[in-house]
């Protein structure tokens, strides 16, 4: 059964709310270069751009402990 208007405008409330109280954005600016380097690593082991440069952060974290 399709969803009503009010029930998707509820849905959107309540994930923009979860977001904010449980993510923190950062921006990251990459010159393009930087960015297709990035992209190409990414792609290479079927990831994306965003999840590899979680994993990068994550071992930088582990190997710094």
């Amino acid at each position: 059964m399709p969803r009503s208007e009010q029930g998707k405008a509820n849905k959107s409330k309540y994930d923009m709310k979860y977001k904010a109280e449980h993510y923190k954005r950062v921006p990251l600016n990459l010159t393009h270069d930087k960015y297709n380097e990035v992209k190409a690593a990414a792609e290479s082991k079927n990831e994306s751009v965003n999840g590899y440069i979680k994993k990068a952060i994550d071992l930088r974290l582990e190997n710094d402990k």
